[in-house]
């Protein structure tokens, strides 16, 4: 035995408390038990419970176990003089942190004991707790130091796991509610200090119930799998998804606040997680309804931002779901009216206040009416007519879709009965109708009630009817045929149409959706070449087609050339009552002479309502008639001279510099310098809003934006005064042509 290694025993037995505690190099012979201290250790290290290291005065190895070296892919030979710092990773990974730097630790000199260090590995990660403690001479001068080290990698790796399970979720792998809460609160408290924006968007998924209904949890779960995948594909890399709970997903977005960028994420998000699914076999459709808002236009603190973010989420779901909506301060009123809504239309029904509105269907070529869409309508008592966007996906969520659905059919088969004639009339089938067992059966006791031949009634049904491709479905397909009634694929193109629905349910008529229509006539217009593809594969399969939405005689013209069999829109009649059609076919045949503006003009917007309008220092109030991306029509100020120069205040920070194109008497119309976007309500929005951090600057204090408008950064985006008046008005106001329209309207 060596000197060097007769040392070594003699310092590693004072570690073990059998020898001196430091700086003994004195030779043991075999009478003291060197020998058997030698194999006690030497079998101690190969057991891999621990190992032994030292080193020189700077720092580099003298010594290390072989197990050690092993694990490392080093020959012991290799390690030595290498300083011992460096077979350590010093940086973080994952969220780990070294506890404390080793190099600093050696340079100190200091004793330490049970520091966490990891190495990466062709094997993996591999963790150690090393303790060390400096050895000196007798006139203490530093040696170097003497220390041992044990295997903590499984116990890492449990601790890590551990805090996995608490922070992320354990089926997707995406942060839980608690780590997401935990990171927007830390972005937002620094984003403040910075005055950035981060948005926040909710997703919640539409049908997913139906689906753990139908194909149970496990398919439910891998459902959420995939979802989770779909969505990392499409939200921006620096962004961070959670799944918050049940099939609720939150997605953080820092630094935008550009409300048309949102917008576009929102629909690809939304067009993403509608493509149908594969499931063990089965083949499902769910959608997905989304809700958004932006620090600090919208919270300034997480939970007002999450608060906002959620109620922007159920006005979605309140919308006919599929849809995203932006946070606006008149949410809290509409989700009261809601609320509202619900409880009424429970004892609508009884209180006589649900009727039927019937469209009529048109033959292209000859304008005669030969069918009647049955529309559900609710007169209430104290709003008016509630339109059905606004109450049915209410009756869906609330169950009473299938009390008022059956009443709808009753009802339609018994006016049809009483129309001369072979008019056939069309009746709309929730999910949930023919989802139910019995339906077949109510059908059929709706038409031994009016004695309606079967094949004058029409059922439309959506693409929702095939979340799942289950027996059940083609049975009732087979039961409504059995009994004779037409099937009608509603809004076919706007689901991910599958080819598949048409090869195998036997539908007699595909609706083409009015989103194809819409701008049909503009020049290189994709959806010509759609529509011909449907109409086409309509006829291939002796099916008829109709087309929806038509208001204007170009539509209608391109409609004829494509050979569309039937339209539905405006240009031929609005919804009219049962007695108006009884009295328009008391002579036989029902024509009707379409009527419509000449061409389609992009989607210009009927409103009424009062704005501000900015010039210079000065701030008036107008009123609104209409609205499209590019510009509105505004009413209220006299003799305004073209190519004036206006900031458009709509309130809730949203401000729109303007130029005025054409001006007759108080009439004017102005062109926006940035088109809006899309605010996800059917209406239209500022892509970018007055930021609170401005505001803040001005003098008001730091909070989401209220309702109403904004003096003080009116004057300001023109180069005015912050809203003095330091100047005579240029343009006289007509007050009461505002107030006026609005009384009118009310």
């Amino acid at each position: 035995m060596s000197a060097h290694d007769r040392s070594r025993i003699g310092r590693l037995r004072g570690m073990l408390g059998s020898g001196p505690a430091k700086g003994d190099a004195r030779s043991l012979g075999p009478g003291d038990g060197s020998g058997q201290a030698h194999l006690l250790l030497r079998d101690y290290e190969r057991s891999g419970q621990g190992w032994f290291w030292s080193t020189d005065s700077e720092g580099r190895i003298v010594y290390i176990s072989e197990s050690i070296a092993d694990k490392l892919g080093k020959k012991r030979e290799e390690l030595a003089g290498q300083p011992f710092p460096s077979l350590f990773d010093l940086a973080s990974s994952e969220g780990d942190q070294v506890e404390r730097p080793l190099p600093l630790i050696f340079s100190a000199h200091k004793t330490f004991s049970e520091l966490q260090v990891r190495a990466a590995t062709e094997e993996g990660e591999l963790w150690w707790a090393i303790s060390g403690r400096p050895q000196l001479d007798s006139n203490a001068n530093f040696l170097g130091f003497l220390g041992n080290g044990k295997d903590i990698t499984t116990l890492r790796l449990s601790q890590k796991d551990a805090s996995r399970l608490a922070l992320f979720d354990s089926l997707t792998g995406l942060s839980n509610r608690f780590q997401m809460d935990k990171r927007l609160g830390a972005i937002l408290t620094a984003y403040k200090a910075a005055k950035r924006n981060c948005a926040l968007m909710m997703v919640d998924l539409d049908r997913f119930k139906q689906v753990n209904d139908t194909l149970g949890h496990q398919s439910g779960d891998e459902l959420l799998k995939q979802v989770a995948q779909r969505l990392g594909k499409i939200v921006p890399d620096n962004c961070e998804i959670g799944r918050i709970g049940g099939d609720e997903f939150q997605i953080i977005l820092p630094d935008i606040e550009d409300r048309g960028r949102l917008g576009d994420i929102a629909k690809k998000l939304i067009d993403i997680v509608s493509q149908p699914y594969s499931i063990d076999g089965s083949r499902c459709v769910i959608g997905a309804s989304v809700g958004i808002a932006i620090a600090p236009f919208d919270g300034i603190e997480a939970e007002e931002l999450v608060r906002s973010a959620d109620l922007a989420l159920y006005a979605s779901k309140g919308g006919g779901r599929g849809q995203f909506r932006f946070y606006s301060s008149d949410l809290h009123d509409q989700a009261e009216r809601r609320r509202q809504i619900e409880e009424d239309l429970r004892d609508a029904l009884a209180k006589d206040q649900i009727f039927i509105a019937y469209q009529p269907l048109v033959e292209t070529l000859t304008n005669k009416v030969v069918g009647l869409e049955a529309l559900l309508r609710w007169k209430h008592p104290e709003l008016g007519v509630v339109p059905p966007a606004v109450f049915i996906p209410i009756a869906e969520e609330s169950n009473l879709i299938g009390a008022l659905g059956d009443w709808v059919l009753r009802t339609a088969c018994a006016d049809a009965a009483r129309l001369p004639g072979n008019v056939r009339v069309a009746v709309n089938v929730s999910t949930m109708q023919f989802a139910n067992s019995a339906f077949a059966s109510l059908v059929t006791q709706a038409l031994a009630a009016s004695e309606l031949l079967p094949s004058r009634l029409e059922l439309e049904l959506t693409e929702s009817i095939f979340l799942a491709d289950d027996q059940s479905t083609s049975d009732m397909f087979a039961a409504l045929k059995m009994l004779g009634v037409r099937l009608s694929l509603d809004d076919f193109g706007t689901g991910y149409s599958s080819l598949s629905y048409l090869k195998n349910a036997p539908f007699d008529k595909i609706k083409i959706d009015k989103s194809f229509i819409t701008g049909v006539t503009e020049p290189g217009n994709r959806n010509v070449a759609i529509i011909k593809a449907i109409v086409s594969l309509a006829e291939a399969l002796d099916m008829d087609t109709v087309a929806e939405g038509i208001e204007a005689h170009d539509e209608l013209k391109m409609m004829r050339a494509l050979n569309v069999k039937q339209i539905q829109g405006y240009i031929y009649a609005d919804p009219v009552s049962f007695e108006q059609v009884i009295e328009a076919m008391a002579s036989g045949d029902w024509v009707i002479e379409p009527d419509g503006p000449s061409k389609y003009r992009a989607d210009r917007r009927t409103v009424l309502r009062l704005i501000g309008l900015i010039h210079e220092d000065h701030r008036y109030e107008v009123m609104m008639r209409n609205i499209s991306r590019t510009g509105c029509m505004l009413e209220g100020l006299i003799e305004v001279p073209p190519g004036t120069k206006f900031v458009a205040d709509f309130g809730e920070g949203q401000l729109a510099v303007a130029v005025v194109r054409r001006s007759m008497g108080a009439m004017f119309g102005l062109e926006f310098e940035l088109p809006l976007v899309d605010d996800g309500a059917g209406g239209l929005c500022t892509r970018n809003r007055v930021s609170p951090y401005l505001l803040a600057s001005a003098g008001m204090p730091l909070a989401a934006l209220p309702q109403g408008q904004y003096p003080l950064v009116g004057p300001g985006a023109m180069g005015g005064g912050a809203g003095g008046g330091f100047s005579m008005p240029k343009f006289a106001q007509v007050n009461d042509i505002a107030r006026k329209a609005l009384k009118d309207e009310g």
